[in-house]
């Protein structure tokens, strides 16, 4: 499965937003994430980082 984890990043910590998302879309209020059942969430970040190979997307509230 190609699906990755969302997380948010504040200070030095990152917490789970998201598991097994699927899409990550731009959005008038952020992004609006996916995950692969359908559900979507919509936040008001950026992102920080994309790690791929370790299915991994960091986000950075706005």
């Amino acid at each position: 499965m190609c699906e990755a984890n969302a997380y948010i990043k504040q200070e030095d910590k990152e917490e789970l937003f998201l598991e097994m998302v699927d899409r990550v879309v731009p959005h008038e209020d952020g992004l609006m994430l996916e995950d692969i059942f359908g559900r979507r969430k919509i936040i008001n970040a950026k992102i920080a980082e994309l790690a791929l190979v370790d299915h991994k997307i960091v986000l950075e509230k706005q």
